[in-house]
């Protein structure tokens, strides 16, 4: 299963390396991780994304608190949370297959980033399911290149 942690940390160089060296040496694999300043500069918000039961997710919670720089750290549940991937994709394309690609990317609300005669780049932002999707529709023209930002996450202020 899937955990999303939201990592409140200092800014501070070097922390990165101490949050993500932790699970390096628990043998715990990070699928994603993604870092970004707060609304107070001296915060950092790292939203690390792992699989594990919930045992072992709480093991790396109690871990990631003994760590000085780290101040919170909180797993949010799927249905708890506003997550979002930023996704750009560069497919190839031909003149027969152009349209339906910019059909797609309608459909998906996606943005076309840039275009030549044999590719097209597109920008996809979504959930981890709405990417892994657009991905799959954008599998059958060849993708030459991916770069994928990993999740971010908020708590829903709503219930």
């Amino acid at each position: 299963m899937k955990h999303i942690l939201k990592i409140l940390v200092n800014n501070h160089p070097g922390v990165m390396s101490h949050v993500s060296g932790l699970f390096t040496r628990r043998s715990y694999n990070i699928d994603s991780i993604a870092v970004g300043v707060t609304q107070d500069p001296e915060i950092s918000n790292m939203v690390i994304v792992v699989k594990g039961d919930d045992s072992v997710v709480e093991q790396v919670k109690r871990q990631l608190l003994k760590l000085p720089d780290v101040i919170e750290v909180e797993d949010l549940a799927y249905h708890d949370c506003i997550s979002r991937e930023l996704v750009l994709v560069v497919v190839k394309v031909e003149d027969s297959n152009r349209t339906e690609i910019i059909s797609i990317c309608e459909v998906f609300q996606a943005k076309i980033a840039d275009l030549t005669k044999t590719t097209m780049t597109i920008e996809f932002s979504g959930n981890t399911r709405q990417v892994e999707h657009f991905m799959e529709m954008m599998q059958k023209y060849g993708i030459q290149e991916i770069a994928r930002t990993g999740q971010i996450a908020l708590k829903y202020r709503s219930t």
